[in-house]
This record gives structure tokens, C-alpha cells and sequence, in this order.
């Protein structure tokens, strides 16, 4: 009873249902081991009852972090303070920039219990909350001030999403960049009426050979890796003195195209980047103009600490491998004197990594900007994964925030008996809390400075995480409990200040009650068709009218098969020929035809598949014609479902037996295609006309839709 008292004071799970009619309970091993990364000592009977008399008997006047939000009561944290107490608000410096007070539709004029004394409404933001009590306790807090929710996109809007990578054009060194990422913006904006394009996570990935190809088991989400680079858009590439060096790695590079593109060959992110490297380091000879150079300086100022750790954890990495914790012991923790001589002797790295962080943070701002150039509503949707890598930079520069031992995953389900280890490293709750989520901050700050919108992975761990102990199956986690309110009230304001609206993968497993909160808040969901059925019902397939509003709505995401390969089969025997399927596959067969059947039968009662029409290109038409039917506000169009494509960019639970994360989009044949074969497609063509919307289809290039 001590333990589960002690687990529950720290937000840690004692049981857990998979589903509503079953409840499971966690093994004590796995709540003391969790207890034990979060700094709770249960080891033993006597520790229990030591650190829950140490919990209990510590009485907080304020929680490490209160949340006011625009137009809503004051919460009981401050309404509820002793009699007499008066509070001081120590504004965040500059707040006045993100927002006037919110006077008439502040919190201290809504409905409910009265402000304490000396309370006036801050401006959205950051402050410092100050409370003094009549018997003269005192205690402080971070404040977070809010607006109720985040900036919605359009009614309805559409567009394309994409693995950057497997998308390559003519110009291409071997795998997408960032050119060509805007030139899909401008050409879908202007010539479809797009109002968006959605990417994978373009973090900076944990160098090696090979590299983790995954972009959701990055090195660092706080910095953009460089491999997404289009050298030749660099101002200082023209002036590089070299150039027949720079010839040569261009014909390599072009080499590397031409053997993805025509000779089979899979993407080699390794390869590229030796390129890349190489090209950019001759670039950094090249003296900045005076401009450039001010534009670099503010640059470093704008990042700071966060940088400068990130561009040293770069530089060691190149001389003592990417996993720190094998590095000299010294040099694991960044503000050892030890660490401060290496960075010493290794300026010119940490400046080139400095340089590469900035010269891909203004190509994601260009492809943005050209995005709304275009009429884009939206413009560039990037990926926010679910966590890091445990040997990356940001574990090296922020230990603190993270649980050591431990790793993210997901509990056992009807789909995955033995649960999943994702080998991502969880933030710890209590640090976010203590630290006023300055690490979370500063993450979304990042991410959505060139962003129309941000997609949250898993937006579930806002809320919980499912933590397994190193060395243990994933049968053997629990969840950890994360302050939701306060997650959420945060990236709500980074949305704000950013004007970016937020969409929330929230597949899977979800608690009761988070999709209500998050639609709270204005943060979109994601529905992917397959899935809608009505499941308080009979089981079939959602009818349109019946799907949700607020979400981004798809055939097929980067983790599931591609809709030709769903209405086909194809995805079943690729994972027989594979060893994937549990049960025989003439019964996996059965039950995803008929599935598909029902689909196939509710298009064609709908009268968006023309009767006795069984091509699959004109299936794949109805699917998208039935999205565009739903309410949903965005609907989002997988690049390679546009060509045929049936290969899956990803197949969960494979590692060497599939090339996750390497396959360039490739027509029905297999056959790979350019950026500008897509565009040129009939196939896409005649899909597109499905969702255009009638007025892109008479306004003239670049006009902005309403």
C-alpha cells in the first residue's frame, strides 16, 4: 500500500487497461525502478515509508508551475490561497511583445472565485509568480499565461504529405533537401491551390556509419540536421575558390542520384552527407559579407547555450564517436573544465557547426516563405518526434531533464502483444515542472519559427508516457503522468506567438478524456480512414458526415501501407514474405478483404466509385473523394499514393528485414521518380482534381485562397 501511496505522489502507474474491461497490474520492480530515476529512493520497505514521509510532510503553497489561461476562471492554486495572501507578478522581460493584457477577458473578470490581493492579469507569456501569505510564508512559481487555444488553419484546406527525403529531383545529391521541399510548396500552392505540405521530423540525426536512417530517433530536435542542405542555394557556394573539387563532388553526387533513380539502389543518407560535408566545409572558407555576417552574429545571439552545446557535442563527436557515454569521462558533462579545454582546441568545428545549424534554419525560413508566397494558408507542416536519441546531443546537454534507464515505448494491445521499446529516453516531470518547461519551451520556440504548422507525434505524451526499464520487455513498463495542463498551456502560447496552428497525432492507445482536452485547446487530431469505423456502434466504416472537424484527415500515414497496397493486399504479403504475420495468411487475407470490402462498398453506395469500375486508380480516386467529403479541415494527400506507389516508406517491426526510411517514391512498378515526373503525373493529375478546391482551378498563379 506504501508503494502504490509513493508512486501515486510522483504521477507513476500502479495498473493500467488496455482496455475498458481489463485492468493490469504493474510489477512492483518496474514502480520502484521508475521511482528511482525520478530520484525516489523504494528500494526497500523502510526507503518507502522514508521518502513517503519525505513527500507527504513536504507542504508546497504553489505547485513549480501555474497556468492562467485567457478568458477562463483563475485556477484554485491562486483562488484558493489563505485569506490576506497577496501576490506579485514579475512580468517575463519584453512580454509586452506577444500580447496586451488581457483586460475584459481576463481571467480575474471571469466566472468564479474572486483574484487574491495585488493580482493584475499579465500579458501572455513567461513571469514570475511571487506569493506571501499573512503569517509570512512566501513562495514563488513560473507563471505560464495563455490564450484558450492555438491558431486554427483554414475551413478547409489540403495538401501533400511527404518524406523529404525520398523525394529527389534533377538537382538532388542523392536524396530530397530543402529546395526541393519549396519547390513542391510553390508548385502545389500556385498550380493545385495546395494549402500545405507536411515533412518528416528534419532534426539532426546521431552521426555514424551507417547512420540511423529513422528521422524519429534524432541526435538533437532542438537544431535541423545540415543533410538537408541545398548547397548550391548558399550565397557563399559561388565564391568557393575550389571548384574543381566542387565539380568533382557534384559528378558523385550526381552518381548517387542516378544510381537510386535508375539503378535500384537505395538511398544512403551516409553517402550524401560525406558529399555534403565535404562541398560545405570548402563554403566555410568563404568569408561572409558584412550583412551575412550580421545576420550569423544574431544568429548565435538568438540561440545562446543551446547552440553552442549542440555545435561542441557536434565537434567532440568527430573525435570521440556519437555515443558520450563512451566519450573520456570528463568530456560527459558539458560544463566540466575538461570539456571547456577540449572546445578549446576544437573552435573551428564548433564554429562550422554553428554555421551548418544557421544555414539550415534560413533554408527552412526560405521554404516557408515561399510556401506563403505561393498562397499557402498554411505552408510548411514540420514533425515534432516523440523523443531523442539516448547517445545524441540533447541528451549530453540536458541529463538532468532526462530518465536515465529508461526509454519510451508503448504498453501491450490488441495489435502488439509484447508491447514496443522505442529506445527513446523520457523527460522527467518533476525537472520540466521545477525548471518552468523551459527545455519544452525552447524546443516548440525552435521548431515553429518556420512553420505554417507542427505536427506532434504520439501528442499522447503530452499527457503520459508509457516508461520501460533498461533491460526489460515492454510488458514490464508503466506510465509516468506528465502536468497535461500545464504541457499544453505551454505549447499553446509557443503556437501563439508563432501564429502556427498544431495537429496532434493521436493514433493508438488514448486515455479517456485527452482528445477533449486537446480539441479544448484548438489542437487538431488525426484521422486516418481505416480507422474511422463506428466502434460504440456496429463496427463499419464511418460515414463521412460523422468523422470530426478538427483534424487532419488521411488515407495512410508514414508507418502504415500505402492506399494501392491497402485496397490490393499487397501489405499483407509483403509482411508473410517477411515473417511479420501472427496468424496464417490465408486468415490475414480473409479479414483485410473484407475489410476493404466494406470500404469499397460504402464509396460505392455513396456514389463516389463509379459502379462496376474496379481499377485501382480509380479506388484510390474514391478514398480521397470520400476524405474531401468529411468535415475535416485538412486533408492531407500522401505524395506517393498520387504515382501508385505500394511500398510502405516504413514497416513497424522490421529492422534489416525492410530499408526503412531509404526508398525514393516510386511509381506502381517499383520504378523511381523525379520531383518532376511527379508533377508532370496524369495519375496525380487526376486525383488532384478530386480535392482541388473550384476556385484554385480559375485563380491566377500565386493568388491566396480564402
Amino acid at each position: 500500500m506504501g508503494l502504490s501511496r509513493l508512486a501515486a505522489l510522483h504521477g507513476v502507474a500502479t495498473s493500467y487497461s488496455p482496455s475498458p474491461d481489463v485492468t493490469v497490474s504493474v510489477p512492483d520492480d518496474t514502480v520502484i525502478a521508475v521511482l528511482a530515476a525520478l530520484g525516489v529512493d523504494a528500494g526497500t520497505p523502510e526507503d518507502v515509508r522514508r521518502s513517503l514521509v519525505a513527500a507527504e510532510s513536504r507542504s508546497r503553497l504553489l505547485p513549480p508551475t501555474v497556468v492562467v489561461w485567457a478568458g477562463e476562471p483563475l485556477p484554485p492554486t491562486l483562488t484558493g490561497l489563505p485569506p490576506g495572501s497577496t501576490v506579485r507578478v514579475e512580468p517575463e522581460p519584453a512580454a509586452g511583445d506577444f500580447g496586451a493584457a488581457l483586460v475584459g477577458a481576463g481571467c480575474a473578470e471571469a466566472a468564479g472565485p474572486a483574484a487574491p490581493a495585488g493580482w493584475t492579469q499579465p500579458p501572455y507569456g513567461i513571469h514570475r509568480l511571487h506569493v506571501r501569505t499573512p503569517d509570512h510564508h512566501e513562495a514563488t512559481a513560473t507563471l505560464v499565461v495563455a490564450p484558450a487555444r492555438v491558431p486554427q488553419p483554414p475551413e478547409r484546406t489540403h495538401g501533400f504529405l511527404v518524406q523529404l527525403y525520398s523525394l529527389l529531383s534533377a538537382r538532388s545529391w542523392g536524396m530530397g533537401d530543402l529546395g526541393d521541399l519549396a519547390d513542391l510548396a510553390v508548385w502545389s500552392g500556385r498550380t493545385l491551390g495546395s494549402g500545405f505540405v507536411q515533412v518528416n521530423p528534419l532534426h539532426a540525426a546521431v552521426p555514424g556509419k551507417p547512420t540511423d536512417p529513422s528521422p524519429y530517433r534524432p541526435s538533437s530536435r532542438r537544431f535541423p540536421d545540415p543533410v538537408h542542405l541545398r548547397v548550391e542555394s548558399i550565397p557563399e557556394y559561388g565564391h568557393v575558390r575550389d571548384r574543381t573539387t566542387l565539380e568533382d563532388l557534384h559528378q558523385d553526387a550526381a552518381a548517387l542520384s542516378e544510381a537510386v533513380l535508375n539503378k535500384g539502389a537505395l538511398i544512403d543518407r551516409d553517402a550524401v552527407w560525406e558529399l555534403k560535408r565535404q562541398a560545405l566545409e570548402l563554403i566555410a572558407e568563404v568569408p561572409l559579407t558584412p550583412g551575412r555576417r550580421a545576420a550569423y552574429c544574431d544568429f548565435l545571439a538568438e540561440q545562446g547555450q543551446a547552440l553552442e552545446d549542440h555545435a561542441l557535442w557536434c565537434a567532440l563527436a568527430e573525435v570521440h564517436g556519437p555515443d558520450w557515454h563512451s566519450w573520456p569521462e570528463p568530456l560527459r558533462d558539458p560544463r566540466s573544465p575538461a570539456t571547456a579545454r577540449a572546445r578549446s582546441g576544437l573552435l573551428d568545428r564548433v564554429d562550422l557547426h554553428c554555421r551548418l545549424a544557421w544555414l539550415t534554419t534560413t533554408q527552412l525560413a526560405d521554404a516557408q516563405r515561399a510556401a506563403e508566397d505561393a498562397g499557402m494558408e498554411v505552408g510548411i507542416v514540420h514533425d515534432l518526434a516523440v523523443g531523442v536519441h539516448p547517445a545524441g546531443a540533447d541528451t549530453w546537454a540536458q541529463q538532468d531533464a532526462f530518465a536515465h534507464g529508461m526509454s519510451v515505448g508503448a504498453p501491450p494491445d490488441a495489435f502488439n502483444a509484447r508491447g514496443q521499446d522505442w529506445g527513446l529516453p523520457p523527460w522527467r516531470p518533476d525537472v520540466l515542472a521545477a525548471t518552468g518547461y523551459a527545455a519544452f519551451r525552447g524546443l516548440l520556440r525552435g521548431l515553429l519559427a518556420h512553420a505554417g504548422a507542427l505536427r506532434i507525434d504520439h501528442v499522447m505524451g503530452l499527457f503520459r508516457l508509457w516508461w520501460v526499464p533498461e533491460g526489460r520487455p515492454p510488458t514490464d513498463g508503466t506510465y509516468v503522468a506528465y502536468d497535461a495542463e500545464a504541457m499544453l498551456a505551454v505549447l499553446v502560447l509557443e503556437a501563439h506567438r508563432a501564429g502556427s496552428a498544431v495537429v496532434g497525432e493521436d493514433l493508438g492507445t488514448v486515455e479517456p478524456g485527452v482528445r477533449e482536452a486537446l480539441a479544448r485547446r484548438g489542437v487538431l487530431g488525426t484521422s486516418v480512414l481505416w480507422f474511422e469505423r463506428d466502434w460504440d456502434g456496429d463496427g463499419r466504416p464511418l460515414a463521412p458526415e460523422k468523422w470530426r472537424r478538427d483534424c487532419l484527415a488521411t488515407a495512410t500515414t508514414h508507418d502504415l501501407p500505402s492506399t494501392a497496397a491497402r485496397l490490393t493486399g499487397d501489405h499483407v504479403t509483403l509482411r508473410h514474405r517477411l515473417g511479420l504475420l501472427t496468424r496464417p495468411l490465408e486468415e490475414e487475407l480473409t479479414e483485410d478483404v473484407t475489410s476493404t470490402a466494406e470500404w469499397l462498398a460504402l464509396l460505392a453506395r455513396l456514389r463516389m466509385l463509379p459502379e462496376g469500375d474496379g481499377n485501382e486508380e480509380a479506388a484510390v480516386r474514391a478514398v480521397h473523394r470520400f476524405l474531401r467529403a468529411t468535415p475535416a479541415r485538412m486533408t492531407g494527400i500522401w505524395l506517393p499514393d498520387t504515382v501508385g506507389d505500394r511500398r510502405p516508406q516504413n514497416l513497424p517491426g522490421t529492422w534489416d528485414q525492410y530499408p526503412n526510411w531509404r526508398l525514393p517514391i516510386a511509381d506502381p512498378d517499383g520504378h523511381p521518380v523525379t520531383l518532376e515526373e511527379i508533377t508532370a503525373s496524369p495519375r496525380l493529375h487526376g486525383l488532384m482534381e478530386v480535392l482541388r478546391p473550384a476556385k484554385a482551378r480559375t485563380a491566377p498563379p500565386g493568388a491566396r485562397l480564402g
